[in-house]
C-alpha cells in the first residue's frame, strides 16, 4: 500500500509552497490538483506521473467531492505515492479533514503537509499586517460563503470585539456580511480591503469601509476569488504596500523596453 499526501501550495504565488510540499509534488505518482493552485508547481512532478484535475466549480463541489474521496482510496490503496494538492491550507476551508476522515476509515497511510493561507498572505501581499502592536491584537479567519439551503450559523456578534477579520469566499455575500457587523455594532467606517488573486501576477486591491465597499466593489467589479480584509490594519497599507507598486514598476520596465 503507498501513502497519499494532503498538501497545502499556498495561495497562488507558485514560490510560496513549503519544501515539505515541493518534495510531495516532485515523489508523486499521482497528483490530485484543484483548480485555484499555481498551475507552475506541476511543472516540478515527475515526467510518469499521472496528474488529474479535480478542480470545482461553483454548485457542484458536493458531487466533485465524492469523486476526489473515491479516486484518493482507489489510489491510494495501490503502492504508489499520491499527492492531493490543494489551494492554501488543507485545514483552512479547503475540507481537508475530510479527505483525511475518508483516508484513515480505509486504513490508507495518509500525511498532512500544511500550506500557506490566502487569509494571511494576501494581506501581506496587500501591505496589510493582520496583527499590529498599535491596531490589532486579535485575528480571526471566517467564512464567507454560506451553504446553499442552510442557515447562517456564524455568530456574527462575536466577531465585533475581533480587531482583524480574515473573511474567504465572501464577495458574493458582501452586502450581507457587512449588514450583520453593522447590526451588531461594527462601526460603519470600519477600513475593509478587497484583495483580488491575492499574491499572483494579477493581483489587485480595492479599499473602502463597511459603509462603501459594497459600491466599491460593484464599480470595480471585484469578483472571487478575493479575501476580505476588515480592521484598522488595513490602513497600514498606505505605508508599506510593497506588492503591487513592485508588479507596477515591473511592467512600466517591460513597456519601455519594447
Amino acid at each position: 500500500m503507498g501513502k497519499v499526501y494532503i498538501v497545502g501550495a499556498g495561495p497562488g504565488d507558485a514560490e510560496l509552497i513549503t519544501v515539505k510540499g515541493l518534495r510531495a509534488i516532485q515523489e508523486a505518482d499521482v497528483i490530485l490538483y484543484d483548480r485555484l493552485i499555481n498551475k507552475q508547481l506541476l511543472e516540478y512532478a515527475k515526467e510518469d506521473a499521472e496528474l488529474i484535475f479535480v478542480g470545482k466549480l461553483p454548485k457542484y463541489h458536493g458531487v466533485i467531492q465524492e469523486r476526489i474521496h473515491s479516486l484518493l482510496v482507489q489510489h491510494g490503496k495501490k503502492d504508489k505515492v499520491v499527492t492531493r494538492l490543494k489551494g492554501g491550507d488543507p485545514f483552512v476551508f479547503g475540507r481537508g479533514a475530510e479527505e483525511a476522515e475518508v483516508l484513515a476509515e480505509a486504513n490508507i497511510p495518509f500525511e498532512i503537509v500544511p500550506g500557506i493561507t490566502a487569509g494571511i498572505a494576501a494581506p501581506a501581499y496587500a501591505g496589510i499586517p493582520v496583527t499590529h502592536r498599535d491596531y490589532s491584537s486579535s485575528f480571526a479567519i471566517v467564512t464567507g460563503h454560506m451553504r446553499e439551503g442552510k442557515e447562517d450559523s456564524i455568530k456574527w456578534e462575536s466577531l465585533i470585539g475581533i480587531d482583524t477579520l480574515a473573511i474567504y469566499m465572501g464577495v458574493g455575500n458582501l452586502p450581507y456580511i457587512c449588514g450583520q457587523l453593522i447590526q451588531y455594532g461594527k462601526s460603519d467606517d470600519t477600513p475593509v480591503a478587497l484583495i483580488h488573486w491575492g499574491t499572483t501576477d494579477v493581483q489587485r486591491t480595492v479599499i473602502g469601509t463597511l459603509k462603501t465597499i459594497v459600491q466599491i466593489a460593484k464599480d470595480q467589479q471585484v469578483e472571487n476569488p478575493s479575501m476580505i480584509i476588515i480592521g484598522d490594519v488595513v490602513n497600514v497599507r498606505e505605508k508599506i504596500q510593497w506588492f503591487e507598486k513592485e508588479q507596477y514598476y515591473k511592467q512600466l520596465r517591460q513597456e519601455i523596453s519594447v
